[in-house]
């Protein structure tokens, strides 16, 4: 009995090691991977068709799911990045030439604030006529501001990254899909025996959940947005309400663009479109990824609220842009194993009479 047992330890610390050292290897491309396998999954019943439409062409369909990847979020994506660098130098250098000339005056619309317009304004003139104080203000506020800008647009540009990376891998996973299906269903139902079945149905739904809440929130941020510029008259709606759909993918990123109309409408004298600009993108938009989000992937699983709430930021604080995919998945598996462990179904959502 000595030497099955002896056999059975060195085969499962070869089995540990060999496991950790493959994760040692992936872990500077383990988001990346993890997101082009929620992609996958999440557009598999889609590539299915696109699969039986092209007469089995495994290559050719996967090519072209990748590309479709790639037009519709890296480009737009990768565009939005060097935009928002360029913008910021530009103003940056703008700022430095008007400290250094003296030519920085608060704006017209400062003053017309509602309470505290004229006392700000006041304020801000007598701290331009000032060229010391003026210099110690840049110091301890441009600084900072620009070292938050930078970190921004390195989460923005290392999201870029990890994206083209994950179509990069999307493609050998979209084409390679049934094999890697059969052998993953393999050593689940090794692992985990009867229960195989259901973790892995609570995969798939958690991922489609993830994606389609993911889309459907900043479908119902871009027509917010829409609604919300068109009202306070700012230009280029179609184009603005194109970027707030993009850019509503990045944690925190529509205020980038709602603000920056505010901004504008102060900088034209509306005072007034410019505060109901502030509001609205505040309350409305801003509540659209805030609340509308967790409750679309909430309804697509069945995973509870606060726990596909946590996975949602917790994800992105552990993983970055692509955490918002891996988060929610991940506490998933956990909660199936405890309703699988525990006998229970569901222990503490969809209760009768709720």
């Amino acid at each position: 009995m000595e030497k099955p047992i002896g056999r059975n330890y060195t085969r499962i610390a070869t089995v540990v090691l060999l496991t950790l050292g493959c994760l040692f290897v992936l872990k500077p491309f383990l988001p990346a991977i993890l997101f082009a396998v929620a992609v996958v999954i999440s557009s598999w019943p889609l590539y299915l068709r696109l699969l039986a439409a092209m007469h089995g062409r495994r290559t050719l369909a996967a090519l072209t799911m990748t590309l479709s990847l790639t037009l519709l979020v890296i480009i737009p994506l990768a565009t939005v990045a060097y935009n928002l660098a360029d913008d910021v130098a530009t103003t940056f250098g703008q700022m430095r030439y008007a400290l250094e000339h003296g030519e920085l005056l608060p704006p017209q619309w400062i003053r017309e604030l509602p309470f505290l317009g004229e006392v700000i304004d006041n304020y801000l003139r007598q701290l331009v006529a000032s060229r010391e104080q003026m210099l110690a203000l840049a110091q301890r506020m441009v600084e900072p501001a620009r070292r938050y800008l930078m970190a921004g647009g390195l989460m923005l540009g290392t999201g870029v990254v990890q994206m083209s990376l994950a179509a990069f891998v999307s493609f050998f996973v979209y084409r390679d899909g049934h094999a890697l299906i059969a052998v993953t269903g393999s050593m689940m139902n090794k692992v985990m025996g009867e229960g195989a079945e259901s973790v892995t149905d609570i995969i798939s739904q958690t991922t489609r959940g993830v994606m389609y809440g993911l889309l459907g929130t900043a479908l119902a941020q871009a027509l917010v947005a829409a609604i919300g510029f068109s009202m306070a008259g700012v230009p280029a709606v179609p184009l603005l309400s194109i970027l707030v759909f993009v850019i509503s993918l990045v944690p925190f990123g529509p205020p980038l663009i709602w603000g920056g109309a505010a901004i504008w409408l102060f900088a034209q004298g509306s005072t007034g479109w410019g505060i109901f600009m502030v509001i609205w993108g505040t309350v409305l938009i801003s509540g659209v990824d805030n609340v509308v989000r967790p409750m679309l992937i909430s309804r697509g699983t069945s995973l509870p609220f606060l726990l596909t709430l946590l996975g949602v930021l917790g994800g992105v604080i552990a993983f970055g842009v692509v955490g918002m995919f891996i988060g929610p998945v991940l506490l998933a598996v956990g909660y199936s194993l405890v309703s699988e462990w525990t006998g229970t179904r569901d222990p503490i959502v969809r209760q009768k009479g709720d």
